[in-house]
Protein backbone atom coordinates (compact mmCIF):
# COMPACT_ATOMS: atom_id res chain seq x y z
CA UNK A 1 0.00 0.00 0.00
CA UNK A 2 2.71 2.28 1.04
CA UNK A 3 4.57 1.52 -2.20
CA UNK A 4 1.33 2.66 -4.33
CA UNK A 5 0.91 5.56 -2.26
CA UNK A 6 4.99 6.50 -3.06
CA UNK A 7 4.18 5.73 -7.00
CA UNK A 8 1.43 8.11 -6.93
CA UNK A 9 2.90 11.02 -5.62
CA UNK A 10 6.05 10.69 -7.85
CA UNK A 11 3.36 10.86 -11.66
CA UNK A 12 4.64 14.34 -12.23
CA UNK A 13 2.74 14.93 -15.32
CA UNK A 14 -0.69 15.89 -14.19
CA UNK A 15 -2.61 18.54 -15.53
CA UNK A 16 -4.42 20.67 -13.33
CA UNK A 17 -7.67 18.19 -12.02
CA UNK A 18 -10.78 20.58 -12.12
CA UNK A 19 -11.97 17.79 -9.28
CA UNK A 20 -8.81 19.20 -7.09
CA UNK A 21 -9.67 22.76 -7.84
CA UNK A 22 -13.46 21.85 -7.08
CA UNK A 23 -12.68 21.19 -3.84
CA UNK A 24 -9.86 23.59 -3.27
CA UNK A 25 -12.54 26.86 -3.93
CA UNK A 26 -14.85 24.91 -1.80
CA UNK A 27 -12.78 26.33 0.99
CA UNK A 28 -13.54 29.88 -0.10
CA UNK A 29 -17.04 29.48 0.78
CA UNK A 30 -17.41 30.91 4.70
CA UNK A 31 -15.29 33.85 3.32
CA UNK A 32 -17.24 34.68 -0.10
CA UNK A 33 -18.46 38.15 1.26
CA UNK A 34 -15.08 38.89 1.84
CA UNK A 35 -13.95 37.45 -1.53
CA UNK A 36 -16.12 39.61 -2.93
CA UNK A 37 -15.07 42.50 -1.63
CA UNK A 38 -11.26 41.75 -2.34
CA UNK A 39 -12.26 40.79 -6.19
CA UNK A 40 -14.15 44.41 -7.02
CA UNK A 41 -10.99 46.08 -5.13
CA UNK A 42 -8.89 44.14 -7.61
CA UNK A 43 -11.02 45.24 -10.34
CA UNK A 44 -11.08 49.03 -8.84
CA UNK A 45 -6.98 48.53 -9.04
CA UNK A 46 -6.57 47.50 -12.25
CA UNK A 47 -8.94 49.85 -14.09
CA UNK A 48 -7.18 52.96 -12.17
CA UNK A 49 -3.61 51.47 -13.20
CA UNK A 50 -5.12 51.12 -16.96
CA UNK A 51 -6.47 54.71 -16.80
CA UNK A 52 -3.35 56.36 -16.06
CA UNK A 53 -1.40 56.04 -19.96
CA UNK A 54 -5.52 56.83 -21.28
CA UNK A 55 -4.83 60.81 -20.05
CA UNK A 56 -1.23 60.92 -21.67
CA UNK A 57 -2.49 61.57 -25.37
CA UNK A 58 -5.45 64.00 -23.37
CA UNK A 59 -1.87 65.75 -21.51
CA UNK A 60 -0.22 66.08 -24.92
CA UNK A 61 -2.07 66.51 -27.93
CA UNK A 62 -4.20 69.17 -25.61
CA UNK A 63 -2.65 70.49 -23.37
CA UNK A 64 0.98 70.66 -24.08
CA UNK A 65 -0.04 71.45 -27.45
CA UNK A 66 -2.24 73.87 -26.75
CA UNK A 67 0.12 75.26 -24.38
CA UNK A 68 -2.90 74.52 -21.99
CA UNK A 69 -0.88 74.91 -18.11
CA UNK A 70 -3.73 74.77 -16.17
CA UNK A 71 -5.40 71.96 -18.40
CA UNK A 72 -2.09 70.20 -17.62
CA UNK A 73 -1.91 70.64 -13.77
CA UNK A 74 -5.63 69.48 -13.80
CA UNK A 75 -4.34 66.39 -15.35
CA UNK A 76 -1.40 65.63 -13.02
CA UNK A 77 -3.38 66.55 -10.24
CA UNK A 78 -5.67 63.56 -11.56
CA UNK A 79 -2.83 61.02 -12.15
CA UNK A 80 -1.46 62.09 -8.65
CA UNK A 81 -5.01 61.29 -7.54
CA UNK A 82 -5.41 57.96 -9.02
CA UNK A 83 -1.59 56.74 -7.82
CA UNK A 84 -3.17 57.65 -3.86
CA UNK A 85 -6.45 56.18 -4.48
CA UNK A 86 -4.96 53.04 -5.83
CA UNK A 87 -2.22 52.63 -3.40
CA UNK A 88 -4.91 52.81 -0.72
CA UNK A 89 -7.38 50.26 -2.29
CA UNK A 90 -3.65 47.84 -2.92
CA UNK A 91 -3.37 47.71 1.08
CA UNK A 92 -6.42 47.30 1.69
CA UNK A 93 -6.92 44.32 -0.82
CA UNK A 94 -3.33 42.79 0.07
CA UNK A 95 -4.37 42.82 3.99
CA UNK A 96 -8.04 41.36 2.93
CA UNK A 97 -6.61 38.57 0.58
CA UNK A 98 -3.90 37.44 3.27
CA UNK A 99 -6.51 37.36 5.81
CA UNK A 100 -8.23 35.34 3.77
CA UNK A 101 -5.44 33.11 3.13
CA UNK A 102 -4.54 32.73 6.48
CA UNK A 103 -8.22 32.05 7.62
CA UNK A 104 -8.59 29.22 5.35
CA UNK A 105 -5.11 27.35 5.57
CA UNK A 106 -6.07 27.52 9.05
CA UNK A 107 -9.65 25.93 8.85
CA UNK A 108 -7.36 23.62 6.21
CA UNK A 109 -4.56 23.05 8.68
CA UNK A 110 -7.49 22.34 11.64
CA UNK A 111 -9.21 19.54 9.61
CA UNK A 112 -6.33 17.59 8.39
CA UNK A 113 -5.34 17.76 12.13
CA UNK A 114 -8.31 16.08 13.20
CA UNK A 115 -8.65 13.74 10.72
CA UNK A 116 -5.14 12.45 11.39
CA UNK A 117 -6.42 12.24 15.20
CA UNK A 118 -9.40 9.63 13.75
CA UNK A 119 -7.95 7.59 11.78
CA UNK A 120 -6.68 4.15 12.34
CA UNK A 121 -3.66 2.81 13.60
CA UNK A 122 -2.94 0.37 10.45
CA UNK A 123 -2.75 3.90 8.55
CA UNK A 124 0.16 5.02 11.10
CA UNK A 125 1.84 1.82 10.64
CA UNK A 126 2.37 2.59 6.76
CA UNK A 127 3.05 6.08 6.46
CA UNK A 128 6.06 8.09 8.15
CA UNK A 129 5.70 10.67 10.64
CA UNK A 130 8.07 12.72 8.25
CA UNK A 131 5.52 12.46 5.14
CA UNK A 132 2.07 13.38 7.50
CA UNK A 133 4.04 16.71 9.13
CA UNK A 134 4.52 17.20 5.76
CA UNK A 135 1.04 16.90 4.27
CA UNK A 136 -0.05 19.75 7.75
CA UNK A 137 2.84 22.05 7.36
CA UNK A 138 4.52 22.39 3.41
CA UNK A 139 1.28 20.93 1.63
CA UNK A 140 -0.69 22.99 3.72
CA UNK A 141 1.70 26.27 2.97
CA UNK A 142 1.69 25.94 -0.32
CA UNK A 143 -2.15 26.48 -0.80
CA UNK A 144 -1.34 30.47 1.03
CA UNK A 145 -0.24 31.69 -1.92
CA UNK A 146 -3.74 30.25 -3.80
CA UNK A 147 -6.34 30.78 -0.88
CA UNK A 148 -4.84 34.18 -0.80
CA UNK A 149 -3.58 36.21 -3.91
CA UNK A 150 -3.61 33.81 -6.16
CA UNK A 151 -7.13 33.55 -7.55
CA UNK A 152 -8.15 37.11 -6.31
CA UNK A 153 -5.34 39.09 -8.41
CA UNK A 154 -5.51 37.22 -11.05
CA UNK A 155 -8.96 38.28 -11.62
CA UNK A 156 -6.85 41.64 -11.59
CA UNK A 157 -4.59 40.92 -14.47
CA UNK A 158 -7.35 39.35 -16.45
CA UNK A 159 -9.26 42.63 -15.90
CA UNK A 160 -5.91 44.79 -16.47
CA UNK A 161 -5.80 43.37 -19.86
CA UNK A 162 -9.44 43.50 -21.07
CA UNK A 163 -8.99 47.37 -19.59
CA UNK A 164 -5.47 47.78 -21.90
CA UNK A 165 -7.18 45.81 -24.94
CA UNK A 166 -10.08 47.89 -24.59
CA UNK A 167 -8.35 51.40 -24.27
CA UNK A 168 -5.92 50.39 -27.27
CA UNK A 169 -8.83 49.56 -29.45
CA UNK A 170 -10.83 52.59 -28.92
CA UNK A 171 -7.81 54.93 -29.60
CA UNK A 172 -6.36 53.06 -32.61
CA UNK A 173 -6.93 49.53 -33.99
CA UNK A 174 -3.96 49.39 -36.29
CA UNK A 175 -1.51 50.07 -33.62
CA UNK A 176 -2.83 47.78 -31.21
CA UNK A 177 -2.69 44.83 -34.17
CA UNK A 178 0.55 45.94 -34.55
CA UNK A 179 1.42 45.27 -30.78
CA UNK A 180 -0.43 42.00 -30.10
CA UNK A 181 1.53 40.82 -33.16
CA UNK A 182 4.23 39.16 -31.08
CA UNK A 183 1.18 37.92 -28.44
CA UNK A 184 1.34 34.30 -30.19
CA UNK A 185 5.06 33.90 -29.87
CA UNK A 186 4.89 35.07 -26.34
CA UNK A 187 1.95 32.46 -25.48
CA UNK A 188 3.81 29.33 -27.44
CA UNK A 189 6.84 30.55 -24.95
CA UNK A 190 4.84 30.91 -21.97
CA UNK A 191 3.04 27.05 -22.79
CA UNK A 192 6.77 25.57 -23.04
CA UNK A 193 7.77 27.26 -19.77
CA UNK A 194 4.85 26.36 -17.91
CA UNK A 195 5.11 22.02 -19.33
CA UNK A 196 8.99 22.58 -17.68
CA UNK A 197 8.00 24.02 -14.09
CA UNK A 198 5.27 22.15 -13.37
CA UNK A 199 7.43 19.01 -13.83
CA UNK A 200 10.09 20.80 -11.89
CA UNK A 201 7.35 21.99 -9.14
CA UNK A 202 5.76 18.77 -8.36
CA UNK A 203 9.02 17.30 -8.03
CA UNK A 204 10.53 19.25 -5.40
CA UNK A 205 7.36 18.85 -3.58
CA UNK A 206 8.28 14.86 -3.50
CA UNK A 207 11.71 15.69 -2.30
CA UNK A 208 10.30 18.33 0.43
CA UNK A 209 8.72 15.69 1.75
CA UNK A 210 11.46 13.12 1.77
CA UNK A 211 13.65 15.26 3.30
CA UNK A 212 11.13 15.86 6.36
CA UNK A 213 10.28 12.14 6.61
CA UNK A 214 14.71 11.66 6.68
CA UNK A 215 14.78 14.39 9.25
CA UNK A 216 12.15 12.97 11.37
CA UNK A 217 13.76 9.63 11.51
CA UNK A 218 16.68 10.38 12.15
CA UNK A 219 16.35 13.19 15.13
CA UNK A 220 14.02 10.82 16.51
CA UNK A 221 16.61 8.04 16.45
CA UNK A 222 19.85 10.29 17.26
CA UNK A 223 20.82 8.04 19.81
CA UNK A 224 20.90 4.98 17.61
CA UNK A 225 22.85 6.98 15.36
CA UNK A 226 25.41 8.14 18.06
CA UNK A 227 25.81 4.41 19.55
CA UNK A 228 26.43 3.17 16.29
CA UNK A 229 28.61 5.77 15.41
CA UNK A 230 26.53 5.94 12.11
CA UNK A 231 27.06 10.00 12.10
CA UNK A 232 28.95 10.09 8.46
CA UNK A 233 26.84 7.43 6.39
CA UNK A 234 23.44 9.30 8.08
CA UNK A 235 24.74 12.68 7.02
CA UNK A 236 26.34 11.39 3.55
CA UNK A 237 22.17 9.91 2.73
CA UNK A 238 21.09 13.46 3.61
CA UNK A 239 23.23 15.29 1.51
CA UNK A 240 22.32 12.80 -1.39
CA UNK A 241 18.58 14.18 -0.80
CA UNK A 242 19.31 17.18 0.12
CA UNK A 243 21.54 17.63 -2.94
CA UNK A 244 19.00 16.58 -5.33
CA UNK A 245 16.35 18.66 -3.60
CA UNK A 246 19.00 21.50 -4.61
CA UNK A 247 19.16 20.58 -8.00
CA UNK A 248 15.55 20.80 -8.63
CA UNK A 249 15.39 23.83 -7.28
CA UNK A 250 18.11 25.17 -9.24
CA UNK A 251 16.48 23.82 -13.11
CA UNK A 252 13.42 25.62 -11.50
CA UNK A 253 15.56 28.71 -11.41
CA UNK A 254 17.30 28.08 -14.57
CA UNK A 255 13.51 28.27 -16.36
CA UNK A 256 12.84 31.27 -14.70
CA UNK A 257 15.86 32.91 -15.68
CA UNK A 258 15.38 31.65 -19.62
CA UNK A 259 11.42 33.01 -19.39
CA UNK A 260 11.45 36.08 -17.95
CA UNK A 261 14.53 37.67 -20.10
CA UNK A 262 11.92 36.34 -23.28
CA UNK A 263 9.04 37.97 -22.28
CA UNK A 264 11.39 41.30 -21.72
CA UNK A 265 12.79 40.47 -25.12
CA UNK A 266 9.43 40.43 -26.15
CA UNK A 267 8.20 43.40 -24.83
CA UNK A 268 11.59 45.28 -26.42
CA UNK A 269 10.36 43.85 -30.29
CA UNK A 270 6.93 44.90 -29.03
CA UNK A 271 7.62 48.53 -28.50
CA UNK A 272 10.34 48.48 -31.43
CA UNK A 273 7.43 47.41 -33.72
CA UNK A 274 4.78 50.56 -32.13
CA UNK A 275 8.09 53.21 -32.94
CA UNK A 276 8.94 51.85 -35.92
CA UNK A 277 4.87 51.45 -37.62
CA UNK A 278 3.59 54.39 -34.89
CA UNK A 279 6.13 56.49 -35.72
CA UNK A 280 5.30 56.35 -39.59
CA UNK A 281 1.77 56.70 -38.74
CA UNK A 282 3.12 60.17 -36.96
CA UNK A 283 4.88 61.55 -39.16
CA UNK A 284 2.13 61.22 -41.82
CA UNK A 285 -0.22 63.02 -39.16
CA UNK A 286 -2.55 60.02 -39.13
CA UNK A 287 -1.39 59.08 -35.19
CA UNK A 288 -0.93 61.79 -32.82
CA UNK A 289 2.51 61.96 -31.29
CA UNK A 290 0.56 61.05 -27.71
CA UNK A 291 -1.34 58.41 -28.98
CA UNK A 292 1.72 56.68 -29.82
CA UNK A 293 3.77 57.52 -26.19
CA UNK A 294 0.37 56.02 -24.87
CA UNK A 295 0.83 52.39 -27.12
CA UNK A 296 4.46 51.94 -25.62
CA UNK A 297 3.19 52.46 -22.24
CA UNK A 298 0.07 50.17 -22.80
CA UNK A 299 2.82 47.70 -24.51
CA UNK A 300 4.84 47.58 -21.08
CA UNK A 301 1.57 47.21 -19.22
CA UNK A 302 0.05 44.56 -21.54
CA UNK A 303 3.40 41.90 -21.35
CA UNK A 304 3.41 42.31 -17.46
CA UNK A 305 0.14 40.56 -16.51
CA UNK A 306 0.58 37.87 -19.02
CA UNK A 307 3.79 36.80 -17.01
CA UNK A 308 2.24 37.45 -13.55
CA UNK A 309 -0.91 34.81 -14.97
CA UNK A 310 1.87 32.41 -15.86
CA UNK A 311 3.77 32.97 -12.28
CA UNK A 312 0.03 32.37 -10.88
CA UNK A 313 -0.58 29.27 -13.11
CA UNK A 314 2.82 27.53 -11.88
CA UNK A 315 1.69 28.67 -8.31
CA UNK A 316 -1.55 26.81 -9.12
CA UNK A 317 0.30 23.84 -10.27
CA UNK A 318 2.28 23.23 -7.07
CA UNK A 319 -1.02 23.77 -5.65
CA UNK A 320 -2.27 20.90 -6.92
CA UNK A 321 0.31 18.57 -6.47
CA UNK A 322 -0.11 19.75 -2.84
CA UNK A 323 -3.79 19.73 -3.12
CA UNK A 324 -3.71 15.91 -4.42
CA UNK A 325 -1.39 14.62 -1.60
CA UNK A 326 -4.04 16.79 1.38
CA UNK A 327 -7.08 15.24 -0.13
CA UNK A 328 -6.04 11.80 -0.79
CA UNK A 329 -5.17 12.32 3.07
CA UNK A 330 -8.56 13.34 3.89
CA UNK A 331 -10.61 10.59 1.68
CA UNK A 332 -8.13 8.36 3.84
CA UNK A 333 -11.04 6.36 5.66
CA UNK A 334 -10.99 5.07 9.09
CA UNK A 335 -10.88 1.37 9.18
CA UNK A 336 -13.03 1.34 11.97
CA UNK A 337 -15.46 3.33 12.65
CA UNK A 338 -18.91 3.67 14.95
CA UNK A 339 -21.95 2.00 14.07
CA UNK A 340 -25.57 4.38 13.56
CA UNK A 341 -27.10 2.33 16.19
CA UNK A 342 -24.09 1.80 18.39
CA UNK A 343 -24.83 1.02 21.91
CA UNK A 344 -23.64 4.07 24.22
CA UNK A 345 -22.31 2.57 27.77
CA UNK A 346 -21.20 5.00 30.59
CA UNK A 347 -19.12 2.13 32.93
CA UNK A 348 -18.84 -1.62 32.44
CA UNK A 349 -18.44 -4.11 34.46
CA UNK A 350 -15.28 -6.12 32.65
CA UNK A 351 -15.91 -9.35 31.06
CA UNK A 352 -14.06 -10.04 28.74
CA UNK A 353 -14.29 -13.01 26.18
CA UNK A 354 -12.40 -13.81 22.69
CA UNK A 355 -14.63 -16.36 20.44
CA UNK A 356 -12.16 -18.36 17.97
CA UNK A 357 -10.80 -14.72 16.59
CA UNK A 358 -8.27 -14.66 13.63
CA UNK A 359 -6.58 -11.80 13.22
CA UNK A 360 -3.76 -10.26 10.00
CA UNK A 361 -2.22 -7.04 10.21
CA UNK A 362 -1.61 -7.86 5.91
CA UNK A 363 -3.18 -10.05 4.11
CA UNK A 364 -4.03 -13.35 4.89
CA UNK A 365 -0.41 -13.25 7.65
CA UNK A 366 -2.48 -14.08 10.32
CA UNK A 367 -0.57 -13.31 13.87
CA UNK A 368 -3.44 -14.43 15.49
CA UNK A 369 -5.05 -17.69 15.19
CA UNK A 370 -8.63 -19.04 15.91
CA UNK A 371 -8.08 -17.54 19.74
CA UNK A 372 -10.55 -18.27 22.21
CA UNK A 373 -10.79 -17.23 25.90
CA UNK A 374 -12.77 -15.74 28.79
CA UNK A 375 -11.73 -13.14 31.25
CA UNK A 376 -14.41 -12.76 33.94
CA UNK A 377 -15.14 -9.32 35.83
CA UNK A 378 -12.63 -8.79 38.06
CA UNK A 379 -10.10 -11.36 36.63
CA UNK A 380 -6.56 -10.88 36.67
CA UNK A 381 -4.92 -12.72 33.75
CA UNK A 382 -1.51 -13.07 32.59
CA UNK A 383 -0.15 -13.60 28.70
CA UNK A 384 3.19 -14.74 28.53
CA UNK A 385 4.90 -15.77 25.28
CA UNK A 386 8.05 -15.11 23.03
CA UNK A 387 7.80 -11.77 21.46
CA UNK A 388 6.12 -11.79 18.17
CA UNK A 389 3.66 -14.52 19.64
CA UNK A 390 0.43 -12.04 19.70
CA UNK A 391 0.39 -10.83 23.35
CA UNK A 392 0.61 -7.34 22.14
CA UNK A 393 -1.79 -8.12 19.49
CA UNK A 394 -4.98 -9.37 21.83
CA UNK A 395 -4.40 -5.50 23.90
CA UNK A 396 -5.16 -3.83 20.30
CA UNK A 397 -8.05 -6.20 19.40
CA UNK A 398 -9.23 -5.31 22.41
CA UNK A 399 -8.95 -1.85 22.86
CA UNK A 400 -10.64 -1.94 19.11
CA UNK A 401 -7.33 -0.04 17.56
CA UNK A 402 -7.58 -2.58 14.37
CA UNK A 403 -10.59 -4.88 12.84
CA UNK A 404 -10.56 -8.64 13.45
CA UNK A 405 -10.67 -11.07 10.21
CA UNK A 406 -12.78 -13.79 11.94
CA UNK A 407 -14.17 -14.41 15.05
CA UNK A 408 -15.95 -12.07 17.40
CA UNK A 409 -15.03 -10.25 21.04
CA UNK A 410 -17.62 -9.56 23.55
CA UNK A 411 -17.48 -6.96 26.69
CA UNK A 412 -19.97 -7.79 28.87
CA UNK A 413 -21.45 -9.72 26.50
CA UNK A 414 -21.71 -7.09 23.63
CA UNK A 415 -19.77 -7.07 20.67
CA UNK A 416 -17.13 -4.17 20.83
CA UNK A 417 -18.60 -3.55 17.12
CA UNK A 418 -21.40 -2.73 18.51
CA UNK A 419 -20.41 -0.24 21.35
CA UNK A 420 -18.95 3.33 20.75
CA UNK A 421 -14.96 3.41 20.87
CA UNK A 422 -14.91 6.16 22.83
CA UNK A 423 -17.30 4.52 25.52
CA UNK A 424 -15.21 1.08 24.87
CA UNK A 425 -11.48 3.06 25.44
CA UNK A 426 -12.81 5.75 28.38
CA UNK A 427 -13.08 2.31 30.25
CA UNK A 428 -9.97 0.64 29.87
CA UNK A 429 -6.41 2.26 30.81
CA UNK A 430 -2.83 0.92 29.38
CA UNK A 431 0.51 1.26 30.49
CA UNK A 432 2.80 0.31 27.60
CA UNK A 433 6.61 -0.22 27.84
CA UNK A 434 7.50 2.18 25.35
CA UNK A 435 5.96 5.52 27.42
CA UNK A 436 4.98 8.74 25.97
CA UNK A 437 5.30 11.65 27.96
CA UNK A 438 3.98 14.94 25.89
CA UNK A 439 5.49 18.45 26.56
CA UNK A 440 4.27 20.33 29.36
CA UNK A 441 4.07 19.18 33.05
CA UNK A 442 3.87 16.41 34.83
CA UNK A 443 -0.23 17.30 36.26
CA UNK A 444 -1.12 17.57 32.27
CA UNK A 445 0.55 14.01 31.81
CA UNK A 446 -1.48 12.21 33.93
CA UNK A 447 -4.70 14.23 33.36
CA UNK A 448 -4.58 14.81 29.93
CA UNK A 449 -6.18 17.61 29.80
CA UNK A 450 -9.44 16.04 31.08
CA UNK A 451 -11.59 18.15 33.42
CA UNK A 452 -13.23 15.03 35.33
CA UNK A 453 -9.93 14.56 36.59
CA UNK A 454 -9.79 16.39 40.00
CA UNK A 455 -6.60 17.40 41.64
CA UNK A 456 -7.24 14.63 44.25
CA UNK A 457 -7.52 11.82 41.71
CA UNK A 458 -4.22 13.21 40.84
CA UNK A 459 -2.47 12.67 44.39
CA UNK A 460 -4.05 9.40 44.60
CA UNK A 461 -3.03 8.25 41.86
CA UNK A 462 0.76 9.35 42.47
CA UNK A 463 0.03 8.13 46.04
CA UNK A 464 -0.51 4.63 44.98
CA UNK A 465 2.10 4.14 42.31
CA UNK A 466 4.89 4.95 44.35
CA UNK A 467 5.29 7.92 42.89
CA UNK A 468 5.30 10.43 45.45
CA UNK A 469 8.97 10.67 46.42
CA UNK A 470 9.50 11.21 43.03
CA UNK A 471 6.92 14.12 42.87
CA UNK A 472 8.60 15.55 45.84
CA UNK A 473 11.89 15.75 44.60
CA UNK A 474 10.83 18.14 41.94
CA UNK A 475 11.36 21.81 42.66
CA UNK A 476 7.34 22.12 41.32
CA UNK A 477 5.94 19.04 42.30
CA UNK A 478 3.22 18.17 39.82
CA UNK A 479 3.33 21.33 38.00
CA UNK A 480 7.00 20.25 37.16
CA UNK A 481 7.77 20.88 33.26
CA UNK A 482 8.06 17.78 31.22
CA UNK A 483 9.96 18.00 27.96
CA UNK A 484 9.33 16.50 24.79
CA UNK A 485 8.75 12.54 25.19
CA UNK A 486 9.73 13.54 28.79
CA UNK A 487 13.79 13.13 28.47
CA UNK A 488 14.97 14.54 31.25
CA UNK A 489 13.49 11.96 33.31
CA UNK A 490 14.47 8.21 33.77
CA UNK A 491 12.91 5.47 31.89
CA UNK A 492 11.53 3.86 35.49
CA UNK A 493 10.60 7.73 36.20
CA UNK A 494 8.11 7.66 32.84
CA UNK A 495 6.95 4.79 33.78
CA UNK A 496 5.64 5.77 36.61
CA UNK A 497 4.12 8.62 35.38
CA UNK A 498 2.84 6.22 33.18
CA UNK A 499 0.96 4.20 35.43
CA UNK A 500 -0.44 7.30 37.38
CA UNK A 501 -1.56 8.29 34.14
CA UNK A 502 -3.92 4.94 33.74
CA UNK A 503 -5.29 4.75 37.28
CA UNK A 504 -6.53 8.23 37.63
CA UNK A 505 -8.60 7.44 34.69
CA UNK A 506 -10.34 4.84 37.31
CA UNK A 507 -10.37 1.94 34.38
CA UNK A 508 -12.69 -1.25 34.81
CA UNK A 509 -10.24 -2.39 32.73
CA UNK A 510 -6.54 -2.31 33.51
CA UNK A 511 -3.68 -3.24 31.00
CA UNK A 512 -0.02 -3.50 31.65
CA UNK A 513 2.27 -4.11 28.68
CA UNK A 514 5.71 -5.01 30.04
CA UNK A 515 4.84 -1.71 32.42
CA UNK A 516 7.52 -2.80 35.15
CA UNK A 517 10.04 -3.97 33.18
CA UNK A 518 12.18 -0.80 32.78
CA UNK A 519 12.06 -0.28 36.79
CA UNK A 520 14.73 -0.99 39.58
CA UNK A 521 14.09 -3.69 41.86
CA UNK A 522 13.13 -1.61 44.70
CA UNK A 523 10.42 0.63 42.84
CA UNK A 524 9.14 -2.67 41.18
CA UNK A 525 8.16 -4.35 44.94
CA UNK A 526 6.08 -0.64 45.32
CA UNK A 527 4.21 -0.85 42.54
CA UNK A 528 3.49 -5.07 42.79
CA UNK A 529 2.38 -3.57 46.20
CA UNK A 530 -0.01 -0.61 44.79
CA UNK A 531 -1.12 -3.58 42.28
CA UNK A 532 -2.16 -5.95 44.86
CA UNK A 533 -4.83 -3.06 46.25
CA UNK A 534 -5.54 -1.74 42.57
CA UNK A 535 -6.98 -4.52 40.60
CA UNK A 536 -9.54 -5.24 42.86
CA UNK A 537 -13.06 -4.98 41.71
CA UNK A 538 -11.04 -4.16 38.52
CA UNK A 539 -10.18 -6.76 35.67
CA UNK A 540 -6.22 -6.49 34.98
CA UNK A 541 -4.15 -8.24 31.96
CA UNK A 542 -0.90 -8.51 32.56
CA UNK A 543 1.69 -9.07 29.62
CA UNK A 544 4.83 -10.14 31.24
CA UNK A 545 8.68 -11.65 30.61
CA UNK A 546 9.22 -12.16 34.34
CA UNK A 547 7.26 -15.05 34.99
CA UNK A 548 7.55 -13.76 38.85
CA UNK A 549 5.35 -11.03 38.59
CA UNK A 550 2.05 -13.58 37.40
CA UNK A 551 2.31 -15.96 39.40
CA UNK A 552 -0.26 -14.86 41.54
CA UNK A 553 -2.71 -14.30 38.60
CA UNK A 554 -6.32 -16.26 38.62
CA UNK A 555 -5.28 -17.11 35.23
CA UNK A 556 -1.81 -17.81 33.07
CA UNK A 557 -2.58 -18.08 29.26
CA UNK A 558 0.78 -19.14 27.22
CA UNK A 559 1.10 -18.40 23.93
CA UNK A 560 2.84 -19.36 20.66
CA UNK A 561 3.24 -18.06 17.41
CA UNK A 562 -0.26 -16.49 17.35
CA UNK A 563 -2.22 -19.44 18.94
CA UNK A 564 -3.03 -20.29 22.88
CA UNK A 565 -1.25 -23.39 23.89
CA UNK A 566 -1.38 -23.99 27.68
CA UNK A 567 -3.81 -22.16 30.00
CA UNK A 568 -4.49 -22.42 33.68
CA UNK A 569 -3.17 -20.91 37.11
CA UNK A 570 0.53 -20.69 37.98
CA UNK A 571 0.82 -23.89 39.77
CA UNK A 572 -1.43 -25.77 37.16
CA UNK A 573 0.66 -24.96 33.85
CA UNK A 574 4.26 -26.20 36.12
CA UNK A 575 2.57 -29.51 37.14
CA UNK A 576 1.95 -29.79 33.39
CA UNK A 577 5.63 -30.00 32.71
CA UNK A 578 4.36 -28.11 29.26
CA UNK A 579 5.72 -24.79 27.59
CA UNK A 580 5.29 -22.88 30.60
CA UNK A 581 7.44 -24.69 32.81
CA UNK A 582 9.88 -25.04 30.04
CA UNK A 583 9.70 -20.92 30.23
CA UNK A 584 9.89 -20.82 33.90
CA UNK A 585 12.97 -22.95 34.20
CA UNK A 586 14.89 -21.27 31.38
CA UNK A 587 14.15 -18.45 33.24
CA UNK A 588 14.90 -19.81 36.53
CA UNK A 589 18.38 -21.11 35.37
CA UNK A 590 19.12 -17.48 34.28
CA UNK A 591 18.47 -15.83 37.65
CA UNK A 592 20.48 -18.41 38.98
CA UNK A 593 23.50 -17.78 36.69
CA UNK A 594 22.81 -14.19 37.55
Amino acid sequence: MAEQKNKSEEQLHKKIDSYLFKRLIAYFKPYSKYIALAVLLTITVSALAAVRPRLTPIAIDEKIANKDVPGLQTIMLILFATLILQGIIQYAMTYLTSWIGQNIIMDLRMKIFEHLQNLHLKFYDNNPAGRLITRVTSDVEVLFDVFSSGLVTAFGDIFTLLWILYFMFTLDWHLALVTLSILPLLIYATIIFRKKIRVSYSRIRLLISRINSYIQEHITGVSIVHLFAKEKRTINEFEEINSEHTKENKRSVFYYAIFFPIVELFLAVSSGLILWYGGGEVIQGAVSLGVLITFIQYSEMFFRPIRDLSEKYNVLQTAMASSERIFSLLDEKPAITDKPDAVRIDKIKGSIEFKNVWFAYNNDDYVLKDISFKINEGEKIAFVGATGSGKTTIINLISKFYQINKGKITVDGIDINDIRQKDLRKNISVVLQDVFLFSGNIEKNITLDNPKITLEDVNNAIDKTGLRPFINSLPDGIHHKVNERGTTFSTGQRQLISFARALAYNPKILILDEATSNIDTATEILIQEAIKKLIEGRTSIVIAHRLSTIQNCDKIIVMRKGEIKEMGSHQELLDKKGLYYKLYELQYKEDIIV
